[in-house]
């Protein structure tokens, strides 16, 4: 197996660890668990936590003390083995403690893995530019069919397509290890993160750099001098607003298998693919983010970087106002709009903002610039809107244990209505084609 085919296969497998298990942990702690919204927030919320602290932590020590690689692996099988006992927990304070463990293993392996691929690349002499966007769109396809995997035999109703199948293999992985049917993800994800952890130990050196100098402070080496951009005006208003964007970005990510879910309770729905093949619904989400990054060269020649910012927030409004309103029969078009216009709402921001870091900041803080747009979305952002979201939802549109899904996502859509307007008010910022640099895909 040529170099290309060996990160390949590691980026597929990166991605299918999370997906296996990201997107339905919702329905797992609402309807088989039986747990709150503020409980389930609380839970999602350790993703936003770990990406405080951890990614930086791993980074020093990659550059100092011991090859990627290794500790890549390391960290795999530490999330494999973590995961596999999720199913044993029934108390969901201890679930929280379990889930921030694997995500401390799991989340500072996303940029490891790019460092990993970037490294051997350029060690066999291959175009980094060129050559790594068809592996990491691999990725993205892995935790595709991760949702797919886990629709199909970690579901007690499987789409009829392949209801038998799916529901015999099923059954039979859970027989296996003793656990209802819906652990099987959990398995899914652990033994596929420890094959991960072991296979990297076999791909190519990659020993530390020792790009940080020694007497560098702890602040520098954390990359925190970066939070002098505060003093700037403008970039601290772009800070903000990441963050409150950013308390959005993971919310359908964490309740639309739920919400889908929960059409089965309708006497009308409850056959529908919608509800069956729930998890494969969803996965038009992550398809569509692979189309949609095509599509950003034009619109950042076009419109710049603000305009394509403020297109996503708009986006945002669309995904959780068309999830409103939608459902399993004539409103099936709104859902499957819903995910089709997720991938503008989330690789717009993400890659526009980033770009608007990369423009305007000094390059010898640019690295830790980004991380700091990172830490402020999907680090604090996150976190909040996992926190404040299950209370939320707890408190105003839960009764009896059956949740208001219209209203909770009319409230989501509003909220990004709002986060768009005062963005286009307060946010200053001159389109110049020039300061847009080429963006590969």
């Amino acid at each position: 197996m040529n170099i290309k085919n060996r990160l390949t296969l590691m980026s597929f497998l990166q991605f299918f660890v999370w997906g296996a298990w990201l997107i339905t942990i919702g329905t797992y702690c609402f309807n088989a668990k039986g747990w709150t919204g503020a409980e389930f927030g609380a839970i999602f919320s350790t993703l936003g936590l770990s990406s405080l602290f951890m990614p930086a932590i791993t980074g020093i020590i990659a550059d100092k003390w011991i090859n990627a690689e290794k500790l890549y692996g390391i960290l795999h099988v530490l999330y494999g083995l973590i995961l596999f006992y999720v199913p044993s927990v029934n108390d969901p304070n201890t679930l929280y403690y379990v889930i921030f463990g694997a995500m401390i293993c799991y989340m500072p392996t996303i940029s490891l893995s790019n460092s990993i691929a970037y490294n051997i690349l350029k060690n066999n002499k291959y175009d980094v530019i060129k050559d790594f966007p068809p592996i990491r769109v691999w990725g993205t396809i892995g935790f595709i069919v991760a949702m797919w995997f886990t629709n199909i035999f970690s579901s007690q109703n499987p789409p009829a397509f392949i209801h038998d199948f799916g529901l015999r293999i099923g059954n039979d992985i859970a027989s296996f290890f003793g656990s209802p049917i819906y652990a099987n993800q959990f398995y899914f994800a652990s033994f596929f993160a420890i094959i991960l952890g072991v296979y990297s130990f076999t791909l190519p050196k990659c020993p530390p750099q020792k790009l940080i100098a020694e007497d560098a402070s702890f602040i520098e080496q954390l990359g925190l001098n970066a939070f002098k951009l505060f003093t700037n005006s403008k970039m601290a208003l772009f800070l903000l607003f990441s963050l409150f964007l950013g308390a959005a970005l993971q919310l359908t990510n964490m309740y639309g298998d739920a919400f889908l879910d929960d059409f089965g309770k309708i006497t009308e729905y409850k056959t529908s693919f919608v509800v069956e093949g729930r998890t494969m619904i969803m996965s038009i989400s992550q398809i569509s983010e692979t189309l949609f990054i095509l599509a950003i060269p034009f619109f950042l020649k076009r419109f710049g970087i603000k305009q394509v910012m403020l297109i996503s927030m708009i986006a945002w409004v669309l995904r959780f106002g068309l999830f409103a309103y939608g459902n399993p029969a004539d409103g099936l078009w709104m859902i499957i709009l819903s995910c089709i216009v997720y991938g503008m709402a989330f690789d717009f921001f993400n890659i526009s903002g980033s770009l608007f870091v990369e423009t305007t900041t000094d390059s010898k803080i640019r690295s830790s610039a980004q991380g700091l747009f990172m830490m402020m979305t999907n680090g604090v952002g996150a976190y909040l809107g996992s926190k404040i979201s299950g209370y939320i939802i707890d408190k105003y549109f839960t009764v009896d244990n059956t949740k208001d899904w219209h209203s909770i996502w009319l409230c989501f859509a509003i909220y990004a209505a709002v986060i768009a307007v005062a963005f286009a008010v307060f946010f200053k910022h001159k389109h110049n084609p020039e300061e847009i640099p080429e963006v590969n895909h």
